[in-house]
């Protein structure tokens, strides 16, 4: 069997295996058409002159009358290769199967070679993935097996933009289908979408063909044409970072594989939670990995065997849990190991610090860590000892002068480890040591010779230096990586300022994170009462002190910020009127800097934001002056044109002096009645403009059904609404609106594709289910409009070219998308393929059995057809 798989109808499955019928009919091979679905296309059907075709067979469903492929016929005839379109059609009732799928199987079973299609939507391994990008339910399906049981399976690959370009030209669908099909199925998010579900599922295919030549032919080196990426799990607590990280390495690689592995001792001794380990292996199904466990008594050797094994390229570590002086007695960690014997397997080494810390300052303090100085006493107590056994033995051999550089060597390695106090608690103790054993009289500390004397004194001098010298550089050390780190950390924070990062929040979160803060929280101080007119609290003069007045949480960070100064550990004023609360630790005096650039930079977002406030204020304000010039405009030219035709209409036949026949009192009184109608349009479009400019529109939802509200929006717009085509499917679900405010937005955008469109390009409405969202679409063939004025004609007063000042003041189209948002809608202006306009009104569905009324809240969504 050999599939041409697809990612959407139109990109040549059916050519492609008909032209691959006639090379192998050319070649002499016995070719036959089972079954082939043309769909009108002519390049398609042109493929079938010079094949024989197996008549179909006819059967009579519910009414109507289908063709299917005779499948006893194929088999009756046993041909070498038949063709067989659509792998998934579901067969109508009366045959021998159900599925064509089936058909396929008996036809293979019978020893004829099969040549078929089917598209990526159709696979039941991928039916929900495919509902959930395109909002279309496929209820014809295969199972994934049956196509990957195939011979060969060929991708027949289109990008999207050439697809729609081949839909626009009417190489797929008829004319009529085209605008709906572009709008929906094949808008490009879904193709592009769809294409890559068929790019990784054929990758997939090919992925299993390799792995089993290489099974076959024994090959164990790495071939790096697929990322694999395998983390290794203890069940500690760094367990969900690592896989976290690799789940991100394996994402970034497009699709890369996943592979957790725990290595358990052979002995069954074990010091890790099993509950640990299982919340781990959840995580890792959860990201779409899966979960391995082997055993071995040496850790780095079973994670190389079983990464190997597994054709891995890259290998995800922690950090060893253990300390420097734990590494030095043990030998190398795993991670050195593995990274040592790895190979052609890339190994990333993560960090995994937990609790939030963050990223800290060093400490401000000089001193050498707890761990070297512990260390450094651990040495005197080892060092000195066996030193002193060793040259007790060699009291005969060695002089004086050679004992005192031996403990003066162990002295200063003392020193280099532990610092100031172990190494001259380490000179003092082998003073004694070298007194007692090696100077005359041995075995008493009493000196006999001044020379001696002198010789143990610049012992315990030279000692004492190096131990000062060691100390020394080691504050130093300490005060050059702090420096390192406030420049660091100010550079960043002068870097976000360049680059406009002025977000309050991920500024606190940024600060908590370079301290180490449990929480942080910048407060800002407010007057008991709220300013009424602004809406919000009222920022105090400068404060007095922290432990008095109203305080709000402008932003924080953190578990449990704190809601006022009293509770926090440490405060910064910033400006005048707000302060930072950190919670944690009370900050040394050396952390004061750095936390003032911080306040320093927070007391300008804060003054940006205020003025970021005034300006779009200042904006508002304008937008307002704005369209009350365009209305006074607006008022002073388009209503005065009806109020004058309206006046000369009624002084004319209100004059006494002229006798008016009746046709022309009729006229003047049907001329009067037409611009006093025009008068009143007018005034209820600007009163309705003002009324969702104030936010005072009466909405009223309920479930409406636009085949019963189009024909009678139509039927308002008269003679010209008669000539426009109206398609909209019977089972469309119906909509959450407001039936009167629905009708008046199809009034106006219709009546808007009327007025530009040429009288020999009917007008189109259509309308489909996408996802819970109903679309009506308004498509006309005029003008159009260009891309970057598309969103200007929704603009209130402001008429495509503003050349006509005729037919309104420019209301329709923004009071048309004001009400339809108001209904929770959008109303957007698309291209229309081949010229013209197409306005696109997009309204929450109803179930389709849905009559009563709604409230506000969008109804459950309904099943796309």
């Amino acid at each position: 069997m050999r599939v041409y798989l697809g990612a959407a109808p139109g990109v040549g499955k059916t050519f492609a295996m008909l032209a691959e019928g006639r090379r192998r009919a050319d070649r002499g091979t016995d070719v036959v058409v089972g079954f082939a679905e043309c769909h009108d296309r002519p390049r398609t059907e042109e493929q079938l002159d010079s094949l024989e075709t197996v008549p179909r067979v006819t059967r009579h469903y519910r009414n109507g009358t289908f063709t299917e492929m005779d499948l006893d016929a194929v088999l009756a005839r046993n041909p070498e290769v038949a063709l067989v379109d659509e792998l998934a059609h579901t067969n109508v009732p009366g045959g021998r199967h159900d599925k064509r799928w089936e058909d396929v199987v008996e036809l293979l079973d019978a020893g004829i070679n099969v040549i078929t299609t089917v598209n990526i939507q159709h696979l039941e391994s991928l039916n929900d993935v495919v509902e959930k990008i395109t909002g279309v339910p496929q209820r014809e399906t295969v199972p994934d097996d049956v196509v990957r049981a195939a011979n060969q399976i060929e991708l027949v690959d289109m990008s999207p933009e050439s697809l729609r370009r081949r839909m626009a030209h009417g190489n797929i669908y008829g004319p009529e289908k085209v605008d709906a099909a572009l709008s929906n199925y094949f808008r490009v998010g879904n193709l592009t979408a769809l294409r890559e579900l068929a790019l990784m599922w054929v990758a997939d295919r090919v992925e299993e063909g390799l792995q089993h030549y290489r099974d076959e032919h024994a090959i164990a080196e790495t071939w790096e044409t697929r990322e694999r990426v395998v983390v290794a799990v203890t069940g500690g607590p760094e367990g969900e970072t690592l896989i976290r990280r690799a789940a991100r390495i394996a994402e970034r690689t497009g699709g890369g594989d996943l592979l957790a592995v725990h290595v358990a001792r052979s002995d069954g001794l074990t010091g890790i939670s099993p509950t640990a380990l299982a919340h781990q292996r959840r995580l890792v199904e959860s990201l779409g990995g899966s979960y391995h466990a082997v055993v071995g008594d040496h850790v780095p050797t079973a994670l190389l065997d079983f990464a190997r094994a597994e054709h891995a390229t890259q290998l995800v570590l922690g950090v060893s849990r253990r300390g420097r002086l734990a590494q030095s007695l043990t030998g190398p960690g795993i991670g050195a190991t593995v990274s040592r014997h790895s190979g052609d397997i890339d190994v990333h080494i993560v960090t995994h610090e937990h609790a939030a810390g963050g990223r800290r300052l060093p400490a401000g303090h000089a001193d050498l860590s707890l761990r070297r100085r512990l260390a450094g006493a651990l040495a005197v107590l080892v060092l000195l000892p066996a030193l002193t056994v060793g040259l007790t033995g060699l009291r005969t051999v060695l002089t004086l002068p050679s004992q005192i550089l031996s403990y003066l060597v162990v002295v200063i390695g003392v020193a280099l480890v532990g610092g100031l106090y172990p190494a001259l608690v380490a000179a003092i103790a082998a003073s004694l040591l070298i007194n007692y054993f090696f100077v005359p009289p041995i075995g008493s500390l009493t000196i006999a010779e001044p020379n001696n004397i002198v010789a143990v004194i610049v012992f315990l001098l030279v000692a004492a230096a190096v131990s000062a010298v060691v100390g020394l550089a080691a504050r130093r050390t300490g005060q050059a990586a702090r420096a390192a780190a406030e420049a660091e950390t100010l550079s960043v924070l002068a870097g976000s300022v360049l680059r406009g990062e002025q977000a309050l929040p991920a500024l606190v979160a940024r600060l908590r994170e370079t301290f180490g803060m449990e929480s942080v929280a910048l407060l800002q101080r407010v007057t008991d009462q709220p300013d009424a007119a602004r809406g919000s609290p009222e920022p105090a003069p400068a404060p007095t002190a922290f432990d008095g007045g109203g305080w709000i949480t402008v932003a924080c960070a953190g578990p449990s910020p704190c809601a006022n100064p009293r509770e926090a550990d440490t405060i910064m004023a910033v400006g005048d009127t707000a302060l930072l609360a950190l919670r944690g630790r009370t900050l040394p005096a050396t952390d004061q800097r750095v936390l003032a650039a911080f306040a320093a930079h927070t007391a300008t977002t804060l003054e940006q934001q205020r003025l970021a406030r005034g300006a779009a204020q200042a904006r508002q304000l304008a937008e307002l002056d704005r369209v009350r010039t365009a209305l006074l405009a607006a008022v002073s030219h388009d209503l005065r044109t009806p109020l004058a035709a309206a006046k000369a209409a009624v002084s004319g036949l209100a004059d006494p002096g002229v006798t008016w026949s009746d046709h022309d009192r009729a006229e003047l009184l049907a001329t009067a009645d037409e611009s006093l109608d025009r008068l009143t349009g007018l005034v209820h479009n600007l009163l309705d403009a003002s009324r969702l400019q104030a936010g005072a529109m009466p909405v009223r939802v309920r479930a409406v059904a636009l085949a019963e509200l189009v024909p009678i929006a139509l039927a308002e717009l008269g003679p010209p609404g008669s000539a426009v085509v109206v398609d909209i499917p019977q089972d469309l679900p119906d909509v959450t609106a407001d039936p009167e405010l629905l009708q008046r937005v199809m009034v106006n955008i219709t009546a808007n594709a009327l007025h530009h469109a040429p009288a020999s390009s009917p007008i189109l409405i259509t309308a489909s289910a996408f996802h819970d969202r109903v679309e009506i679409r308004v498509i006309d063939r005029g003008p159009g409009v260009p891309d970057d004025a598309r969103d200007a004609i929704f603009v209130p007063f402001q008429r495509l070219g503003d050349t006509d000042n005729t037919t309104g003041i420019g209301l329709g189209l923004a009071l048309s998308r004001g009400l339809t948002e108001a209904m929770g809608g959008t109303l957007t202006a698309d291209h229309t393929p081949g010229g013209g306009l197409t306005m696109t009104l997009s309204l929450p569905a109803v179930a389709a059995t849905t009559r009563t009324p709604v409230s506000g809240d969008e109804s459950s969504p309904a099943e796309a057809g």
